[in-house]
């Protein structure tokens, strides 16, 4: 059995007094030996949290003991190995970050799909099926005939929305459209978006991509490839099995067994995707911390640069 659980949470919901929830469910965490990342914004709280399973289960009592958060979804995983080096919690001015005022996806989101009938509404050739995840997470697997807006960040999806709206665009005319993200938080705001901007049947996988490849069998499936985690695990397949990908600890992006073979590839210094992209300052601080994590690795330890999970606000937020 593994030691420690991981829970990765949000919700949508009004919060007003953000800056007086955040000391006091600080104190609460670090009292239970609990660690990671809490987002805390006007429009909801977000986060990844790790720590003894009384713990976590602690914090998760506690925070749907507020009315506002009886809701709280959150997802689990087990590691052997404390993912977080200390609890944080940061005040934010939103949860996830998209840029655009007055989204409300606590009432506007779109109708929620579960994933027993995902295939259907996917299989529907009227439907647009759109993946709101990154460029980099679409690179190694989605739904098969799903559109890749190819964005770099979540706050790129508006414009892409905009132009994809225009004469010729994959949104143009059309009034059915199905999103998917990691594990749903993603997809609540954009499709709250896609609302505000005209668009009246809108729908999203429920509990995300997770949810369907817990759930679905793979003769049944409609994913193909893997699903990129912001977790240890970098990438999972169907039944949440690790996949095979790893991290480029410089870039932060999955690498293959065959990237790992390209003479572009050092450990911790550069991959494929970014070895253009820093300088010789960079990579000579990158292999003095790959150095580092080798010899903490020859000591059977783990070296404190390099965390094994990374922090809730990294792109979408700790569930996403």
């Amino acid at each position: 059995m593994s030691k420690y659980l991981v829970a990765a949470l949000y919700k949508f919901v009004r919060l007003d007094d953000q800056a007086a929830l955040r000391a006091p469910l600080m104190q609460y965490c670090e009292a239970r030996g609990v660690k990671g990342t809490l987002l805390l914004a006007p429009e909801g709280i977000n986060g990844t949290i790790a720590g003894p399973s009384a713990g976590i289960h602690a914090v998760l009592a506690h925070l749907r003991a507020d009315p506002r958060l009886a809701g709280l979804s959150h997802k689990e995983s087990w590691t052997d190995e404390m993912p977080f080096y200390r609890m944080k919690v940061k005040l934010k001015r939103e949860i996830v970050t998209m840029g655009v005022q007055d989204i409300q996806p606590a009432s506007m989101a779109g109708a929620y799909v579960d994933p027993a009938h995902w295939n259907r509404l996917v299989d529907d050739p009227q439907v647009v099926v759109v993946d709101v995840r990154n460029d980099y997470e679409v690179s190694i697997g989605s739904f098969a005939g799903a559109v890749n807006p190819h964005t770099s960040s979540f706050s790129e999806f508006p414009e892409w929305v905009r132009r994809q709206s225009q004469p010729g665009g994959v949104l143009s005319g059309k009034s059915r459209v199905a999103m998917f993200c990691t594990g749903g938080i993603r997809c609540e705001k954009s499709t709250a978006y896609l609302r505000t901007q005209g668009f009246d049947q809108v729908y999203h996988l429920e509990g995300g991509i997770l949810k369907y490849l817990e759930s679905i069998a793979p003769e049944d499936s409609r994913w193909q490839g893997e699903c990129f985690v912001f977790d240890e695990r970098v990438s999972v397949v169907h039944g949440l099995a690790r996949g095979s990908y790893d991290l480029c600890r410089a870039c932060r992006q999955p690498v293959s067994e065959q990237d790992k073979r390209s003479e572009f590839y050092v450990e911790g210094v550069s991959c494929p995707h970014c070895h253009d992209r820093h300088d010789d300052a960079r990579r000579q601080r990158f292999a003095e911390r790959q150095k580092q994590v080798d010899l903490a690795r020859g000591r059977g330890r783990r070296h404190v640069g390099v965390p094994v999970a990374y922090a809730a606000d990294r792109v979408p937020g700790g569930q996403d």
